[in-house]
């Protein structure tokens, strides 16, 4: 064996995570130019299979990088081992060897070489950029955990990592297509480690890892990456169901042999060149049907299916033909995914039909290109290297998810709140609808008018109040099927409305949501923090509109914010109080007080005036009207909240925070809807409700809610919750329903 002498590296300094053992030997080069490392006298662990594998569609000058590549992990990896004993260099390989199948290029294959070094050793980013440029580094740092980072705990750190992930992925698609090789050699050798430690990475993968494969296409692996999970999770289940389907295999044999053979016999026939193959579901599929569905393993009759392979879109509809002319089609169970395909670009025909004995068989039909896309998926059509007006249908969806990413981002401050939009958008399943100008959108299953708003653009998503599907009117909140047309109807002076939140789908449309409602109380919070603090100075005999932006801008300052803005909003939001600031401003003027105790005089009340928005909350637990008294309690982080004088709670709250209470009342032009309660005792007659309700709605007022108390005797008690314009309007209300001859008693709750 020749001697192959590589230029000298200097082993980075390692971090103790991983067990060390006895030096390595250096590397040594191998006729058909791949390596060794000699761990000890078992370990041998060699570069020839990647150099072979990547040498079938790489140059000679990509093989000597990666071989480069290789050297620098190699001694950064020096004396680390993996959990099965083996040298930790034989996991970036076989990660590399996984990209070789998807024919990734060479950075690609050297950042799956380096992928680990960052994290377990003490090369930096700049060192890597240095030896093997921007790119290899980028991909390398992006697939990097924050592990040097503190955080508030295990979760968030994870989910910190996972966001930097995926907006690495958002920038290039080889981050993921690297980071889920690593995760399936992972997943292949998870026998290594401790049981608790294989259920927490079998968990992630099911959750975050299996969905992204599939999102982007990659079948095969979400076949394997679900069933290693399963295995490790469900390992009794696993175990069980697999004998199930080696003895249901070969109690089968005789009907699929018999399929096999008739398909291979009439495509032909029919003017078809095809190639036929058997195919099993996987055991995750199976046993999810059965969990699902609440059946026995003997009641999931299609566990095989067969896949035809032709050449051509219309073979593919020829073979659908001549099968249906062979076998009975099963209704219902057909599914054109060519003419849509799926949202990750997935196309083949589906059918299943009633096989001999009356067995169902489902057969997935395709061509041999779907077939590549099927299997490799966005790795099939290198994305990254693309220009966006040569993108491919499967380019163009993968690249609108991708920036959907950034646009959750933007909108998301918090790591956890991002990963959670994010998984909401990993489900497969989907329903095509149609834009009033035939544009088709891919929208996940259950997804709603709003997300639909939320998917063409943030503005339409936040301004929408109706919407027609299919020429019809219908409310926001409906759920879209397979082939609706739908119209969305926007007022550019409406915002986003909380409710939807209980109700949305996709992670883009909560995502703009919270946004918006953000974005909209900050505005509203500023306008009252303003008004708050204006009240204050004035209290001080300081008129607010004589001072000058320096002014208040030092007072922010001595306050501890970065802005006036930002101090009007906390002020609005009760995490500052407006007296105290005031009182901040009034000292750059009179100068520190010379008693240990400043007297200011009592404020006059603050103006509601029913515009304040989300700034202002009336309390849930008295309803207080325009016309009752009124009293205001600054609640850190949420803004004013107003009480009536005499709530009970608002007195039992202010003996424990007096100076976060301030004087309020109505202003004169109060405007709104506001929500009170009405308890109405009525005798239990048929059709009292209707009445009672019409009732109110012939005063003008809007039902909320209704619930009903039914007592043992005749008599029954109506709760509503109703909207009115003031305290007057109540009264109104209530002296219109005492006319009627059903009402015993109505008081307001």
């Amino acid at each position: 064996m020749a001697t192959h002498h590589t230029p000298p590296v200097t082993p980075p300094a390692r971090r103790g995570r991983r067990q060390p053992a006895p030096p390595e030997a250096p590397p040594t080069a191998l006729a058909d130019g791949g390596f060794v490392t000699v761990a000890d006298e078992r370990q041998v662990v060699s570069l020839a299979g990647l150099t072979r594998k990547a040498g079938a569609y790489l140059s000679e000058d990509d093989l000597k990088r990666i071989r480069e590549a290789y050297r620098f992990s190699d001694e950064a990896h020096l004396g680390q081992f993996r959990s099965s004993g083996e040298p930790y260099i034989s996991h970036p390989i076989a990660v590399a060897e996984i990209l070789c199948g998807w024919k990734l290029d060479a950075d690609s294959l050297m950042a799956a070489l380096l992928h680990d070094v960052i994290e377990d050793t003490t090369v930096a980013k700049q060192i890597l950029i240095e030896r093997f440029g921007p790119h290899v580094a980028e991909l390398v740092d992006g697939l990097s955990k924050l592990e040097r980072v503190e955080f508030a705990s295990k979760e968030q750190q994870q989910a910190e990592s996972f966001r930097k992930m995926l907006l690495a992925m958002a920038r290039d698609v080889r981050v993921i297509l690297i980071k889920l090789a690593d995760r399936l050699h992972n997943m292949q050798t998870l026998d290594a480690v401790p049981v608790d430690k294989q259920r927490r990475i079998a968990r992630e993968t099911l959750d975050i890892y299996a969905p992204i494969a599939s999102r982007l296409g990659l079948h095969e692996l979400f076949r394997e990456l679900v069933d290693l999970s399963f295995k490790h999770l469900y390992p009794w289940r696993h175990r069980t169901l697999q004998k199930a389907v080696q003895a249901a295999r070969g109690n089968r044999r005789e009907v699929i042999g018999k399929i096999l053979e008739t398909v291979q016999k009439t495509l032909p026939e029919a003017g078809v060149n095809a190639e036929v193959f058997g195919r099993e579901k996987t055991l995750y599929a199976i046993y999810c049907k059965m969990r699902d569905k609440r059946l026995s393993f003997s009641q999931v009759l299609d566990i095989y299916g067969f896949r035809v392979l032709v050449d051509t879109v219309p073979q593919c509809y020829l073979a659908l033909g001549a099968l249906h002319a062979t076998y009975k089609p099963v209704p219902g169970r057909f599914k054109d995914y060519i003419a849509i395909p799926k949202i990750n670009g997935y196309q083949s025909l589906h059918t299943t039909l009633v096989g001999p004995f009356g067995t169902p068989v489902e057969f997935q039909i395709r061509t041999r290109e779907m077939q590549r896309v099927a299997q490799a998926g966005v790795a099939a059509h290198w994305l990254y290297k693309a220009e966006k007006e040569s993108f491919t249908d499967l380019q163009k969806r993968t690249h609108e998810w991708l920036q959907s990413l950034l646009d959750i981002q933007s909108q998301t401050g918090d790591s956890l709140e991002f990963i959670e939009h994010v998984k909401v958008d990993l489900f497969p399943d989907a329903v095509y609808v149609f834009t009033p100008r035939g544009q088709i959108r891919a929208m996940p299953r259950g997804a709603t008018i709003i997300d639909f708003a939320y998917s063409v653009h943030t503005d339409i998503g936040d301004q929408a109040v109706s919407a027609r599907v299919n020429q019809r009117q219908v409310p926001l909140r409906t759920e879209l099927q397979n082939g609706d047309v739908v119209e969305v109807v926007t007022d550019p002076a409406s915002k986003a409305n909380p409710n939807w939140l209980s109700f949305v789908r996709t992670g883009k449309a909560r995502a703009g949501i919270r946004q918006c409602l953000k974005t909209l109380k900050y505005k509203e919070s500023v306008d009252l923090g303003r008004r708050l603090l204006e009240q204050a100075l004035a209290t001080l005999r300081i008129e607010a509109s004589g001072l000058d932006a320096a002014a208040i801008d030092r007072g922010a300052r001595d306050a501890g914010a970065k802005s006036s803005e930002e101090l009007y909003a906390d002020i609005g939001l009760g995490k500052r109080l407006a007296p105290v600031i005031a009182r901040t401003i009034a000292l750059q003027f009179s100068g520190k007080p010379t008693g240990a105790t400043l007297i200011l005089p009592r404020p006059a009340p603050m103006q509601i005036n029913g515009t304040e928005g989300a700034a202002v909350t009336y309390s849930p637990c008295c309803h207080p009207l325009p016309g009752d008294e009124i009293i205001g309690h600054l609640r850190g982080g949420h803004g004013l909240f107003v009480h009536r004088a005499d709530c009970k709670v608002a007195h039992r709250q202010r003996e424990k925070d007096l100076e976060r209470w301030i004087d309020v009342d109505w202003a004169d032009d109060v405007a709104g809807q506001f929500r009170t309660g009405i308890e109405v005792q009525v005798r239990n007659d048929r059709g009292v409700l209707g009445k009672v309700a019409a009732e109110i709605a012939a005063s003008e007022a809007n039902i909320v809610h209704v619930a009903m108390d039914e007592e043992p005797s005749e008599s029954a008690v109506l709760r509503f919750a109703i909207q009115v314009r003031d305290r007057v309007h109540l009264a109104q209300v209530m002296r219109n329903l005492r006319r009627l001859s059903e009402v015993a008693r109505i008081t307001r709750s």
